[in-house]
């Protein structure tokens, strides 16, 4: 055991953490890299330049004559996949935290920092891409600093491109991060951190033994499902499966036992044996709620459990996923699902596409709101189909998040407008370094599920940084807006929104709907409504027939004589 390391990397998004991991990986031969990114090997991740997915692999380093087994888990950066970095950082005793060393600390990095520290991780800072010529190397290392309060030369400054610092870093981990703690002796342990989908092999599950050893053919048990499976092969994570007879106290590694149902898998679960069972289940993570809710429908009806299947399967290796049946009168079945933000959401559209060729419809995302009514009683809402009667109504309150945003002190203007535009409340303003600051909003959810991260980049020209939490339900003038098309309500299109934003909502939903209809052979009326009051209006013309086509050119009294003989033919 005192030959392992389990370490993860946190950072925020594009600050050179994957690449560093593949150098890592390059440089203790544990692959040869030949192409892209080898940990980043969804063509998604590739495209976009960002991980989406943990990613766990074994190195082997020798060090001072001795050969020591490094466990990396690299994470995602952006927020909206903050839950996958919270299940590596379960897994391991130290986190490689790394700041690009030409845009300095940001908000992703505080927040991912926070959650290390609380459970207690080894923090190694890394200053990365110094071979940059913008590089600031001395500033960033002052903004770590104060940040965690280290020593200088504690911080060790590395280029994922060229390979510099690499030894360093190595020669850290295996000094600085401890070796895991359990007992060898205790019944098994294991808790499962992540579960990947097999077509051929069925699920499975990557787990990180704490305490005792499991063999292969071992009879286990997992503790919060209760199902009980045969440990067909059990092994650890290189680039591909490697199988090993056992794996024991303090490693990561894998086990298939043939599993083909989802639901028999949670992350964050307990494995043991079932003869010689543990005493109590490992205190796993806390699941993260979804904060932006949407519905998915098949295009074809037919394709309704081929989508409930897939989901399930995205699920897997995707805990922060939910979803749960729903119908809708213009859309027909489908289901309501849970994401933790805007960039998830899109995520999961693209891979349904993608892995498993699934064409869906989607709504307007919306989020979570807790209707209190006249009988004291309350429930949480997610769509706005789903709201009591008006009259029946108490008061709704909607979430607030903590809002971090770290920017220059040149775009602070026009962020604040932004933030008071969206009803968010300044908190504090603190100065990071330099001219760098953070600001921290108050605002609702509901406003910034739709376009602020893509407005908060343009305004600050792409340097701002952005990170949120939740932090509490607030009592809010809320109205439910409907779209009606020839005046009957299309509950795929209702929304919750607040009544200052309502009346432009809803015209900016009647114009674009307006677009996307094609014309009939009769007029559409496009309507947005609040309660019993229309407050917009936009119509699709009918496509008509034009008669006078074939009177082109000449005088204009040719056209104005066939009109006349047309309406006496109609009067006649």
């Amino acid at each position: 055991m005192d030959k392992i390391r389990n370490f993860c990397i946190i950072a925020h998004i594009d600050h050179g953490k994957s690449t560093l991991a593949d150098r890592l990986l390059e440089y203790t031969k544990t692959i040869q890299v030949t192409s892209g990114q080898m940990l980043d090997d969804m063509d998604l991740e590739r495209e976009r330049g960002i991980t989406i997915k943990s990613h766990a692999i074994q190195m082997e380093h020798e060090y001072e004559g001795t050969k020591y087994v490094l466990n990396l888990i690299d994470t995602p950066g952006h927020v909206d996949f903050s839950y996958e970095v919270s299940r590596s950082i379960a897994a391991c005793e130290g986190a490689l935290l790394i700041v690009d060393s030409t845009q300095g600390v940001q908000a992703q990095t505080i927040s991912n920092l926070y959650m290390a520290i609380d459970n207690n991780l080894e923090i190694i800072p890394v200053i990365n891409k110094i071979d940059m010529p913008n590089a600031m190397p001395e500033e960033v290392e002052d903004e770590i600093i104060d940040l965690i309060g280290c020593e200088r030369s504690d911080i060790i400054r590395a280029s994922g491109k060229t390979g510099e610092g690499v030894p360093e870093i190595l020669k850290a981990i295996i000094e600085r991060v401890p070796s895991p703690k359990g007992n060898p002796k205790e019944p098994l342990q294991a808790l499962i951190f992540d579960s990947i989908f097999n077509s051929f092999r069925g699920i499975i599950t990557l787990v990180k033994i704490t305490n005792g050893s499991i063999k292969k053919g071992d009879k286990v048990k997992f503790v919060q499902t209760g199902m009980e499976y045969d440990a067909d092969e059990v092994g650890v994570l290189k680039m591909e499966m490697k199988p090993k007879s056992e794996l024991s106290t303090g490693e990561v590694g894998y086990i298939i036992s043939g599993i083909k149902n989802a639901r028999e898998v949670k992350v964050g679960d307990t494995v043991t044996h079932l003869e010689h069972p543990c005493a109590k289940a490992i205190e796993g993570f806390q699941v993260v709620k979804p904060m932006v809710f949407a519905g998915l429908y098949p295009i074809d009806p037919n394709d309704y459990e081929n989508l409930r299947a897939s989901l399930e399967k995205l699920q897997l290796n995707d805990a922060s996923l939910t979803f749960s049946p729903e119908s809708s009168q213009a859309l027909g079945f489908g289901f309501r699902c849970g994401f933790l933000g805007l960039l998830h959401m899109e995520i999961i559209q693209e891979r349904l596409d993608r892995e498993f060729n699934m064409d869906v419809i989607t709504t307007v995302p919306n989020v979570s709101y807790m209707v209190y009514d006249k009988l004291g009683e309350s429930k949480e809402v997610h769509n706005p189909s789903g709201l009591p009667e008006p009259t029946m109504i108490e008061h709704i309150e909607e979430p607030y998040i903590k809002a971090s945003i770290i920017t220059s002190s040149e775009y602070i203007g026009p962020i604040m407008t932004l933030c008071l535009d969206k009803r968010g409340e300044l908190i504090s303003q603190n100065y990071v370094s330099g001219n760098r600051l953070e600001l921290i909003f108050m605002i609702p959810l509901g406003e910034i599920v739709i376009d602020f991260y893509d407005k908060l980049k343009s305004i600050s020209k792409g340097y701002a940084s952005f990170d949120y939490h939740i932090d509490s339900f607030r009592p809010s003038k809320l109205a439910k807006l409907d779209i009606l098309l020839n005046g009957e309500p299309v509950d795929a299109l209702s929304t919750l929104t607040h009544e200052s934003n309502a009346v432009n909502f809803g015209r900016r939903m009647c114009e674009k709907l307006k677009e996307l209809i094609p014309r009939q052979q009769f007029d559409i009326a496009i309507q947005a409504a609040i309660g019993g009051k229309i407050v917009a209006r936009e119509t699709v013309k009918q496509v008509r027939k034009d008669v006078t086509a074939k009177c082109y050119g000449g005088d204009v009294s040719v056209n104005v004589n066939f009109w006349k003989n047309k309406r006496k033919v109609r009067s006649a």
